[in-house]
This record gives structure tokens, C-alpha cells and sequence, in this order.
């Protein structure tokens, strides 16, 4: 069909009827009105326009180009650094233990630890058993994205950049943002192992592993990734809570928790997993042994992120932040750090300071008395002297057999590695070394009613011209027993009997009795010129108390490996060989029970207990001792001043002897009084002196130690003797 004008109309269905009708043909106008739009030519933009748009192509294809080939080169060299370090790590227990040296852990004598050296390793512990308060706190504090991430965080590590750019830091200085997937490739030193022909100390290694840096950084990446790779979430956590530093020479959580709380990681509550998360810190800084306070205060802060985490429920945050963790007995009193430091350098250095195996050590240590003796003299030093005094103190208390219970090493008793001036420091030990010019004189045959003159007395060194001693009152007795002579302190009389029974015999009783340091030549030795140590003086003091026999101080009982029931190394001192009688050290007991009871050391007395000892102080009063023992212990007392600056108004019978008097007080409390091993004084003769310096005249020989006095005319004839010889000096 044909419409007007000749032009075919286009059929269409009808829908209405299923066949074709004519379609409506375009309106003239309208028709012709597009195909003269369709004809007319596009309008062009102008050269500059074209030229910008050209350049910004050419430059967006560019970057195109050269980002997708970049990135894929970055990718390609992030791919294969992972793979690289993905090929070089071990099985997870390689590890776990991320010392290079062993550890040192001291018992005491019932078997209980108090101190530790070297850095510990408590144990594996696995991220799946640890107690879950120590998982979640860790994870709440570290890394709250940790299981989610894939080994970095950039949203971290974003906001580490702009926390560390507001506070005025490099955007890499401060906070870094690491996971704990990085934290752990930052234990694991990248995987370059400690080698000692490299590195001078083991302290340059992990200093160098904790560098941080862009490079340090970017080289995390890829070892992360590869962590991620070869472990599980659970297992990277392991590495973390097995290798972190938390302070006071603890290496990973169960150590940390065995040293500060005494429990294992696997048992700590939310208080205590708070604070042994926020050590991960500054574990130094934050160590509650350093600072309890300060510890607490940051695990508050943990705790709080905990509770804002959703790991704590309402009541059990504020439970914890009432009732904060706390030390242990052990860790709170930190005792004996001047005796631990001692015992490990008695033993085997490879066993000890330079062990590569952990090792345990049973000593001597009784923590009973070692805090009573640091108890006793912080509480002289506080009553008795001037704030700001720098005068220092020691002690050493130790059974008859040497076995020492308690060392302090000055004021500050809680410390490692300081100088000890019970061990350390040998000083001119004064008028304590008097026993053993009796005891020279007791085991000769002298008992302790001879008579000695305390009268003037010179004597002419070679070399050095005229000597003459003089007592510390000034004044003189005349003739005196040896009791009265030592009880006294005298001087001059000490000096006769020293120079009677010879200075060779003198040096040969204190070397025997355990003085290692050479002794002074000349007739001053009687007088205590000669240096030593307190340990040496304590020790052969618990040689007259035991009988006469010689000690040598120990502490370590024995040494093992952990896990081990046979023994390295063992008991390394004790009793010896006897060196006088033990009749001539009962008498010499009687006579030092009498310096406490009548003499010098009267503030030593103890109320319903006999206590013998000898009161000492040096020229200048630059060294004040005392030195004593009950039936149960022998305890030593020296006071001065590092740098051997004079004492001012201190004696041994003065602060030394209230010193000793606290220290035995507290350590005798509640222990029966035992009677001491001492002779009774009724049972010898009253002899007179003979061959006493420089009396010249034939005097009759002593009796034998022991014997009883004669009765009747015998008896009669010899106090007549000696009184008209008493008469004549």
C-alpha cells in the first residue's frame, strides 16, 4: 500500500486483529528538521583545550603504565621476599626459647625460691591453654585486629604516623603501629640467628634487632607475611607470650608470672594478666618489683581497654581495678641479693654467670633471718643516725659449721650486682682479732685465770724504732686474768701474751681459723692491724663456738641442671681440721660471754640468753665490729664509711653491738635458750704470768688446760706464788 505522494507506509500488526495495518508516516517538518540536524558538522574545541586533554591522556595512560608495571614488581618482589623467608623458618618449638644463655634460679634452705639470675625461661606455655584473662589482655593492649589482619595492619600503622606527627615525632618514631605478627618477627630478629663471632655481646645482637628505621620496617613486611603463612594465629601468639622481654631478667609470660607472682601463666586472673600485659611496654620501667605502684597503674589502663574490648564483663572490671595484683612474698621482699650474688660467684662460671643451660642451686639461704637482720639494721639506721649519714653497714650470719643463713652487703639490701662489704671489702679488723692471741695462749697451756700484767709496756721494732701500746681508758690495771684482760679490751696485757707465746704462734691459730689475707709482722698484730673480710672474721669466730675446729664459710649446697636429679656440683665448705682444743675454746667462750655480760659489749646483751662475742674498733675509729655468737648462731657486725672516713662517736660496743643485738633478738624469737659450750671459771688454777714480754725472770711452767686447782697446800703454795710475783711486776 502506497500513501500519498507515492512513498510506501510501513505495515505494523495489529495486535487487536493479527494482521499487518499501515504505521502513521513522520510529519514532513518533523522529518525533515532531523536530517538537517544530522547534517550539520560538530562544533571543535579550540588547540588549548586539545592540547591539555591530549597531554592529561597521554599522562593518565603513562601512570597507568607505569603503576601497573610498579605495582606488579612490587608484588612480584614482596611475593618473593615472602617465600624467601617462608623457606628459611623452622618449626615453632625452634622458637620458643629465645635466650642464647641459660638461667640461674637460688633456693633456699627449705627449698623455696628467692632470687633469680640470668634471664629465665619459666616453660612453654601455647596461646590455646594460657590463661584466657592473659590472651585477651595481650591481645586487647597489642594488636585488638589481630585475628582479623593478615600480618600488618595499614590502619595501624596510619594512625601510629599520625599520632607520632601530632605529638611533634618522626611519622616512624614512637609509636610504629606494629601487629604482633611484626612484634614477633622483631623477636624473631628477621630470622638472623645470634652468632658470637659477629656480634661482641649478646646485648649488641638485640639491640641491633630492636633497631627501628624505614628499611627495618619495610623488611618486616614480607617476614610477617611469611609468619602468617607458615603459622596459625594461635601459634605466632605462642611465639609472642613465649619470647617477650617482661622485666627482671624474665623471658616470656610463665616466667614472669612464676617470678613476680609465683603461679603460672596458665593461672593468673585479669588483675595480674593486666600486668604483666602492660609490662610489654616498658618492661624495665614498668617491672612491679621496680615499682609496684607504677605497675598497677598501668595495668589499670589495660584493664580499661579489656572492658572497652568486651573481654571483661562490668563486674569483673571493676573487681579487678579494687583488688590490683600484688607480689609475691618472694618478689615483694627480694631477699638476699648480696648472698645470691656471692653464691654465684663461688661456683663454676660456666654453671653460673656464663651458664648456657638453666640450673638450680640450693643454698644455705634461711629468709627468716636474712630479713631479720635487714630488718634490724634499717631500724638502727633510721633511729640512730643523721639523715643523710653515708655511713654503711654489713652483716653475715652463719651456723657453727660455716653455713651461711643471712648476708647483708650494706643499707640498700635489695639490690644485684653491688659492691658487697661483707665479702668485698677487707678492713683492719681492731680488737676482734684479740681471741686468737688467747686462743694461741689457751691451746699452749694457758688457761683463763692466768694473771698478765696491764701496766706501760715498750717494745723496740727494728726498723721503725720504740713501740708502746696504749689501752683506749689510758689507764692501767696491773696484774689481771686473761678473762679480765679480754673482757676489757686491754691492750698491753693482749700485746704480753701475744709477744709470750710468739706471733708465729698467733698467725698460725687465725690462719687456721680461716684469715686467707697475710698477717701483719711486727707486735701490732695483736691489736688487729691486719686486714680481712667480715665473711673471713664470722667464720672463724664459728670456729671457737663449734669447738675449736676451722670453717669454711659456704653457701651452695648443690647445683643441678633444671629437670635433673643428679647433682653437678656440691657442698664446697664447712667444718675442717681442728685448730685448738675444745677445752681451750670453752674457756675462750667463757671469757667472750664475759665481754657481753661485764665488758666492752654490754649492748650486746641479750635478755634470758648467754651470748659470747668481742667488741673491735680500728685507729680513727675508721672501722667499728662486733662479732658474736649464741649457742645457734654466730653473727658478724661491721660499720664505717666506703671511702675510710673516721666514725664519728661509734665503738664495736656501741652501734655495732645494738646492731647485733637487733639482728639476734629477731632471730632468736621464739627459739629455746641453749646454754653455750663454755668452761666454768672455778675449775682452774689462778696461775701466774709466765714468760710474759719482757719479764726476764724464771717463772714456773702452767698447768695443763683443764686441771682442776689444787686443794689444800699445794693449793696454798701456788696463790702464794703467784701473789708475790703479782707483787713484783
Amino acid at each position: 500500500m502506497s500513501g500519498k505522494g507515492g512513498r510506501r507506509t510501513p505495515l505494523v500488526a495489529d495486535k487487536r486483529y493479527g494482521s499487518a495495518k499501515p504505521k502513521a508516516a513522520p510529519k514532513p517538518k518533523a522529518a525533515a528538521s532531523r536530517r538537517t540536524a544530522a547534517r550539520r558538522p560538530r562544533r571543535k574545541a579550540s588547540w588549548p583545550v586539545r592540547l591539555i586533554a591530549g597531554a592529561a591522556g597521554f599522562l593518565a595512560r603513562g601512570i597507568w603504565g607505569i603503576g601497573w608495571r610498579a605495582g606488579f614488581a612490587v608484588v612480584s618482589v614482596l611475593l618473593l621476599a615472602t617465600l624467601f623467608f617462608y623457606a628459611q623458618l623452622q618449626p615453632l618449638g625452634a622458637y620458643v626459647d629465645a635466650r642464647t644463655k641459660g638461667s640461674v634460679t637460688l633456693l633456699d634452705r627449705d627449698g623455696q625460691v628467692f632470687a633469680w639470675r640470668g634471664e629465665t625461661f619459666g616453660g612453654q606455655i601455647d596461646a590455646a591453654s594460657v590463661s584466657p584473662y592473659l590472651r585477651n589482655a595481650v591481645v586487647a593492649t597489642e594488636d585488638k585486629r589481630f585475628y582479623s589482619h593478615f600480618g600488618i595492619s595499614p590502619r595501624g600503622i596510619a594512625g601510629a604516623i599520625r599520632i607520632n606527627l601530632a605529638e611533634g615525632r618522626g611519622p616512624l618514631e614512637g609509636n610504629g603501629g606494629s601487629t604482633i605478627t611484626q612484634q614477633v618477627a622483631k623477636l624473631l630478629c628477621l630470622g638472623v640467628a645470634y652468632d658470637p663471632a659477629v656480634w661482641k655481646t649478646e646485648g649488641d645482637y638485640e639491640d641491633d634487632c630492636r633497631r627501628g628505621g624505614v628499611w627495618r620496617k619495610i623488611k618486616e613486611v614480607p617476614f610477617a607475611l611469611a609468619l602468617e603463612a607458615k603459622f596459625s594465629k594461635d601459634e605466632i601468639l605462642t611465639l609472642y607470650l613465649n619470647r617477650a622481654y617482661l622485666g627482671a631478667g624474665a623471658r616470656g609470660f610463665e616466667a614472669a608470672a612464676q617470678r613476680y607472682f609465683g603461679k603460672s601463666a596458665n593461672e593468673v586472673g585479669p588483675a595480674e594478666a593486666a600486668m604483666l600485659a602492660g609490662l610489654l611496654k616498658a618492661p624495665t620501667r614498668y617491672a612491679p618489683t621496680a615499682n609496684l605502684k607504677r605497675s598497677q597503674d598501668r595495668a589499670a589502663v589495660v584493664l580499661g581497654l579489656m572492658h572497652d574490648q568486651s573481654y571483661l564483663t562490668d563486674a569483673q572490671y571493676q573487681d579487678a581495678l579494687a583488688n590490683p595484683a600484688r607480689l609475691s612474698k618472694a618478689a615483694s621482699a627480694r631477699a638476699g641479693g648480696y648472698f645470691a650474688d656471692w653464691v654465684m660467684e663461688s661456683g663454676p662460671a660456666f654453671l653460673t654467670s656464663d651458664t648456657t643451660e638453666d640450673v638450680i642451686i640450693r643454698t644455705t639461704l634461711d629468709q627468716h633471718l636474712q630479713k631479720s637482720a635487714e630488718d634490724a639494721l634499717k631500724q638502727i639506721f633510721t633511729t640512730r643516725l643523721k639523715d643523710g649519714s653515708k655511713a654503711q653497714a654489713a652483716i653475715v650470719v652463719m651456723s657453727a659449721d660455716g653455713a651461711v643463713r643471712a648476708m647483708v652487703g650494706g643499707r640498700d639490701s635489695q639490690v644485684s650486682g653491688a659492691f658487697n662489704r661483707a665479702t668485698q671489702a677487707k678492713r683492719q679488723t681492731g680488737s676482734t682479732f684479740k681471741p686468737f692471741v688467747y686462743a694461741a695462749a689457751l691451746d699452749m697451756g694457758w688457761n683463763l685465770n692466768t694473771i698478765v700484767e696491764d701496766a706501760p709496756l715498750t717494745i723496740h721494732v727494728p726498723g721503725s724504732g720504740d713501740w708502746s701500746p696504749k689501752n683506749y681508758d689510758k689507764g692501767y690495771r696491773g696484774p689481771i686474768t686473761l678473762t679480765e684482760a679480754l673482757t676489757h679490751s686491754v691492750n698491753t696485757a693482749t700485746v704480753r701474751v701475744s709477744e709470750a707465746v710468739g706471733r708465729n704462734a698467733v698467725r698460725e691459730v687465725a690462719n687456721n681459723f680461716g684469715f686467707e689475707a697475710d698477717l701483719a709482722e711486727g707486735p701490732a698484730l695483736a691489736l688487729g692491724v691486719s686486714e680481712t673480710t667480715l665473711l673471713e672474721m664470722t667464720g672463724a669466730y664459728a670456729g671457737i663456738l663449734n669447738g675449736g675446729t676451722s670453717v669454711r664459710p659456704y653457701g651452695m649446697v648443690e647445683l643441678r641442671l633444671q629437670g635433673e636429679d643428679s647433682a653437678l656440683a656440691g657442698q664446697e665448705g664447712g667444718m675442717g681440721e681442728r685448730v685448738i682444743s675444745d677445752e681451750a675454746a670453752r674457756e675462750l667462750t667463757y671469757m667472750m660471754y664475759q665481754v657481753i655480760e661485764n665488758g666492752t659489749g654490754r649492748r650486746a646483751r641479750l635478755d634470758g640468753r648467754q651470748a659470747a662475742g668481742k667488741t673491735g674498733t680500728t685507729q680513727a675509729a675508721r672501722d667499728a665490729w662486733f662479732i658474736g655468737f649464741t649457742a645457734d648462731y654466730v653473727t658478724g657486725v661491721w660499720m664505717g664509711y666506703d671511702d675510710n672516713t673516721p666514725l664519728t662517736g661509734v665503738t664495736g660496743g656501741g652501734l655495732p653491738a645494738e646492731i647485733w643485738h637487733e639482728v639476734m633478738a629477731r632471730v632468736e624469737d621464739g627459739v629455746p635458750p641453749t646454754p653455750l659450750p663454755m668452761a666454768n671459771p672455778g675449775d682452774y688454777v689462778m696461775q701466774p704470768d709466765y714468760g710474759v714480754y719482757p719479764d726476764t725472770r724464771p717463772l714456773p711452767q702452767p698447768t695443763q688446760p683443764g686441771r682442776q686447782r689444787p686443794s689444800g697446800t699445794e693449793g696454798f703454795l701456788v696463790d702464794l706464788l703467784g701473789a708475790i710475783l703479782r707483787g713484783g711486776n
